[in-house]
């Protein structure tokens, strides 16, 4: 029998945009199943005045707090908040310091917001996601040997999402859609600077989304076709044959989160280096 699933609230409190502890509360949440947590994210939290007003919420909701705030100051007084409160507390970056620390003989900078620097690899990520959107759903097609990768796939394989988050790791990405009987781009095969992906899943998988997905404004939209098994099993079948012929390999994404296929596709791309 399954346990009735629990709420607790987690408090995260950063002096940045809350990114880093937004994935850290997240991943550790994630490993029990019958808990939800409530999250209360409080970012930019830079003077004591803004502080107080976040600890007096937390003493109204308490749960877990996990803060990133290199100004050791508000990290002391958010330290001695939670023990008078009895509540659970833990600085998600100061051990990783500790480490850092300790292996390179240097105290941090400790230099709030520094991974969010306007520095070249900002400018590169913007400039990724820039390309990343005028080439999406097979646009601009003339261009794309200038992508670092191109992703390949029948309706609702999940390329376009796939490939604004590898955009935002700065990565120059396109994406084709495969139309059963369709052919390809001829840029697209003489394209030799890219690495390209085909992505595919389960009819099952893909039928599913697609019963989900809104499109009878469409002209000539047949909702029953779109999400009908067997069509979707011959446009696997027709895309899994584009991909053999041209040797681009495929990733099933039928279980596999986007961060999850994002990080087989970076793998691909750096055994084809």
């Amino acid at each position: 029998m399954n346990k009735p699933q629990s709420f607790f609230h987690l408090h995260l409190i950063s002096d940045a945009t809350g990114e880093t502890l937004l994935a850290a509360g997240r991943a550790a949440s994630a490993q029990y199943k019958d808990a939800r947590a409530v999250e209360h994210i409080y970012p930019l939290i830079r003077t004591e005045r803004q502080l107080a007003a976040v600890l007096d919420e937390i003493d109204a909701e308490p749960g877990i707090v996990l803060y990133t705030v290199v100004d050791q100051t508000l990290a002391r007084t958010i330290d001695e908040r939670c023990a008078a409160m009895g509540l659970p507390c833990v600085s998600v970056l100061e051990p990783v310091l500790s480490v850092f620390q300790s292996y390179l003989g240097a105290p941090a900078g400790r230099r709030v917001g520094a991974q969010h620097a306007l520095d070249a690899d900002y400018f590169r990520r913007i400039d990724a996601l820039n390309f990343t959107m005028e080439h999406d759903d097979g646009q601009l097609p003339a261009d794309i040997d200038e992508a670092d990768v191109v992703l390949v796939g029948i309706s609702r394989t999940s390329k376009t999402p796939t490939s604004i988050y590898l955009a935002n790791r700065g990565i120059k990405t396109a994406n084709v859609p495969i139309v059963l009987g369709v052919s390809i781009p001829e840029s697209l095969t003489r394209a030799r600077k890219p690495l390209i992906v085909g992505l595919v899943a389960s009819a099952e998988r893909i039928s599913h989304v697609r019963q989900h997905r809104l499109l009878g404004s469409t002209p000539g939209y047949d909702a029953e076709l779109y999400a009908d098994r067997a069509q979707i099993m011959q446009e696997l079948g027709y895309a899994r044959q584009i991909c053999t012929r041209n040797g681009w390999p495929m990733i099933d994404v039928s279980r596999r989160s986007i961060e999850e296929t994002a990080a087989a596709i970076l793998a691909l791309r750096t055994r084809s280096r």
